[in-house]
């Protein structure tokens, strides 16, 4: 295993975005990163020894943001695909962590069950092939966004209504395969399967707004138990970052879905482990996975442990070459 550091602005490290890391890609020039607690989408250069010379994007003037430039989108999966930025938001809702030594006070705080509008998000910006900057592009949020469409359906409908980290519905990874948008969702697991979505989506409004063009699949992949936290295309399959889907620190894998078998039902026997992933208790939970131009995996992590924070301010990321990965293409 080896790192890299992740450098960040004084603007960035003030909203504590490089501690709160929860998606990234790798593109032809640097990294693309997200953190869960802004609106808003980073990108850092390559420069030969680190990631660095920031750049920060926000989502409100690309498109529409159905609560405003401010409020958080909870941005857990980034993808980058035939010329386009996507970005999706968790889709779920919140209950109010416990703060106060007060039994009353931490029981009201736990009855507590917000839903943040921004959330609802998924988006699809243009790059601009000069300066691989986002242009306006198209979101799909309010009455179409994705868990609306999920009213009716037997599996995840129930689990719309409850907050993420109670096995609620979750969205934490996106992966796009040609025409395909596939979500991996944290939550729910259903009896130790996961669920990952399957959508194609056409653009209208002008541009401006995106809708389904066809039904969505469900896969459902027997994980043992664990949900998605992020994909990641890899030579036409998908790579899982796999991890709880309660309020837990472990275990974490990251797991090869050969999706061309083209299955509803993906056994364990049919999903190949590449990598069992270090995590720290209270710290160090892997969020984000991407694959760099050797073949190499990246993994950053939301809640890094003080050994990863550099004296400058930047983050350490952890650099992995599964054997597995190496010989089997």
């Amino acid at each position: 295993m080896g790192q890299v550091e992740l450098r960040f602005d004084a603007g960035s490290r003030e909203a504590q975005t490089h501690t709160n890391l929860s998606a990234l890609r790798r593109d032809r020039t640097g990294l693309w990163i997200a953190g869960d607690e802004t609106a808003t989408i980073e990108h850092l250069m390559w420069t030969g020894e680190r990631f660095d010379g920031q750049r920060t994007f926000h989502l409100a003037d690309f498109v529409e943001l159905p609560a405003g430039r401010d409020m958080e989108a909870d941005i857990e999966g980034l993808a980058v695909e035939d010329g386009h930025l996507w970005a999706v938001g968790s889709h779920s809702l919140k209950r109010r962590r416990v703060k106060s030594a007060s039994p009353e006070k931490a029981a009201k705080r736990l009855a507590t069950v917000l839903r943040e509008e921004n959330r609802f998000i998924l988006v699809r910006l243009p790059l601009d092939p000069r300066t691989n900057s986002p242009q306006e592009g198209a979101i799909m949020s309010g009455p179409d966004n994705v868990a609306e469409q999920l009213a009716d359906d037997p599996h995840l409908a129930p689990f719309t209504k409850l907050p993420g980290k109670d096995n609620g519905f979750d969205v934490e990874g996106i992966a796009v395969l040609d025409d395909r948008v596939y979500l991996g969702l944290r939550g729910p697991v259903l009896r130790g399967w996961a669920v990952v979505l399957e959508m194609e989506l056409r653009v209208s409004n002008g541009g401006s707004r995106m809708r389904s063009s066809r039904p969505y699949r469900k896969h459902f992949l027997d994980l043992e138990g664990l949900g998605v936290r992020d994909l990641c295309p890899y030579q036409g399959d998908l790579l899982l970052l796999t991890g709880p889907t309660m309020d837990l620190d472990g275990p974490v894998r990251v797991v090869r879905w050969r999706v061309g078998e083209d299955r509803d039902f993906v056994a364990a026997e049919r999903l190949e482990t590449v990598l069992d992933l270090p995590y720290g208790r209270g710290e160090d939970h892997p969020e984000g996975l991407t694959v760099l131009d050797d073949g190499r995996l990246m993994v950053v992590y939301d809640s890094p442990s003080p050994r990863r924070i550099t004296p400058v301010g930047g983050v350490l990321a952890d650099i992995y070459e599964p054997a597995s990965l190496r010989h089997n293409p």
